[in-house]
């Protein structure tokens, strides 16, 4: 398709809505344990010069945590601070009084949110959740306007992007971006990762007494069983000896099946030498060779303020590395690449330009030095709806393989949503939803999401609004 001048616009109004999401098991990851959770919707209305106007939405959720893993802080203040960041974006983009793209909107912003980020006490990673979502409410209300799909949007440069725009992206200036936009190759279904938290039973003999009896598995054997998945994600602790006695008894379950692993050390290895420790006894356990051979990266094994500080590139070698939580701002993947590490992850409540972006750059630096830098698709725990349609929709966009799912099995799907829009959702997309146990949930078979459905006009939504029932949440800040 050939790119199109982008259309201009204002942005008249953003609303934040709220509803509280109940986690069916418990998750561990890295320092916490996840039990309940708020989610919160965005609704963006934007404005074209002939006075027309277009709703767009978009959904996360506010997980404590993983932004900020001060301890020192409780979960309230990690939701404070995830709201405080979405308040601080929403002024700044109903404040500008001139006509953008989609992409001039973020690009006109985006030092200033991350300034007063850092004036309000946010790291950059925290300030930067607040444009993530508002950027995909805007490119929904585009879309829907466009009467075109995300993918669509893309191909033809819809939202303007051009990096020269921003210092923190001139390294991409020489970069043909209509070029590059109009010749990715959209998947249409995508492997689910399936992840393996710290407290996750892995077979009977350790299922939880206290597990739910709702028809939904409670145990990897059960996950494995259900939802047929070759792809796998395990949550790594810290603790090397501990680390492997899990991995041995994983790979005992998962065995041949896996086709791929990732491990994530969730910033908890105290440093380089400390991961090498895990990784020469990793590969020095006859047992957890087979587990070994299907690993393909290790995500964010050391503290974040180590990992763009220390040279990993010895490490690198032996395994590939890909940087998560300390992808904070738009250079961070330029300063990781120089570190020694080649992978990057692709998550939507870091920002759809974010993922577009180091996707160019993993092509760019891939061509131009011989060796693979890749992008992998992670999820944040999330929720069916217009959460997980937006994040499939970008991972399908970019091509990727399989995308990391943990949301579907950790809630139980949309059982507390208003049964209307339950409906709405799985009659939007058939496919990519099912009805079981009482509820609609994400549909998993062989392993593999159907992603046909998201080529609808919006930001993967089928129309404004997307069926959400908005009067069944609470209207917030």
């Amino acid at each position: 398709m050939t790119a199109m001048a982008a259309l201009r616009f204002f942005i008249d109004e953003i609303r934040f809505f709220e509803r509280d999401v109940a986690l069916r098991l418990p998750f561990r990851f890295g320092v916490a344990t996840l039990t309940s959770c708020p989610q919160v919707h965005v609704q963006a209305r934007i404005r074209f010069a002939d006075g027309s106007t277009m709703p767009g939405c978009a959904a996360e959720m506010l997980v404590p945590k993983w932004f900020d893993k001060n301890l020192a802080l409780s979960n309230e203040d990690n939701f404070e601070q995830l709201r405080t960041a979405l308040k601080l974006a929403r002024s700044a983009y109903t404040a500008e009084p001139v006509a953008h793209t989609a992409w001039g909107h973020f690009a006109a912003h985006y030092d200033a949110v991350l300034a007063a980020g850092a004036q309000a006490g946010l790291n950059p990673l925290v300030a930067s959740y607040g444009p993530a979502l508002i950027d995909r409410a805007v490119l929904d209300a585009l879309c829907l306007h466009l009467q075109c799909s995300f993918a669509q949007a893309m191909a033809t440069n819809a939202a303007g992007m051009a990096p020269r725009d921003l210092d923190a992206t001139r390294d991409l200036a020489s970069l043909d971006i209509d070029a590059f936009l109009a010749r990715r190759s959209p998947v249409t279904q995508i492997a689910a990762r399936h992840t393996v938290g710290l407290l996750d039973a892995i077979g009977q003999a350790d299922r939880p007494l206290d597990a739910p009896d709702d028809g939904l598995p409670c145990t990897l054997a059960e996950v494995v069983a259900r939802y047929g998945h070759r792809h796998f994600k395990l949550k790594l602790g810290g603790n090397a000896a501990v680390d492997l006695a899990r991995l041995r008894e994983i790979s005992n379950l998962i065995g041949a099946r896996a086709q791929v692993v990732t491990l994530d050390g969730n910033e908890q290895y105290a440093d380089a030498a400390a991961f090498a420790d895990f990784l020469d006894r990793f590969e020095a356990a006859p047992a957890l060779a087979p587990l070994r051979a299907r690993v393909v990266f290790v995500e964010q094994p050391i503290r974040r303020e180590q990992t763009l500080q220390c040279d990993v590139s010895a490490l690198a070698r032996r395994i590939p590395l890909l940087v998560d939580e300390s992808d904070s701002t738009l250079r961070s993947f330029v300063q990781a690449r120089a570190a020694g590490y080649t992978g990057i992850s692709s998550k939507s409540c870091k920002g759809v330009y974010k993922s577009i972006l180091n996707a160019a750059r993993c092509a760019l630096w891939s061509a131009a030095e011989g060796k693979t830098y890749f992008q992998s698709g992670e999820d944040l725990t999330m929720q069916a709806g217009v959460g997980v349609q937006q994040d499939l929709a970008l991972v399908g966009w970019l091509g990727l393989a399989h995308v990391e799912r943990n949301g579907h099995h950790y809630v139980n799907g949309m059982a507390a949503l208003p049964a209307q829009e339950q409906l709405a959702f799985q009659t939007a997309h058939p496919a990519l939803y099912e009805t079981s146990a009482g509820a609609v949930r994400l549909h998993i078979r062989d392993g593999l999401i159907d992603l046909h459905s998201l080529a609808c006009p919006g930001f993967a939504t089928a129309k404004p609004g997307a069926g959400i029932s908005w009067d069944a949440m609470r209207s917030a800040y």
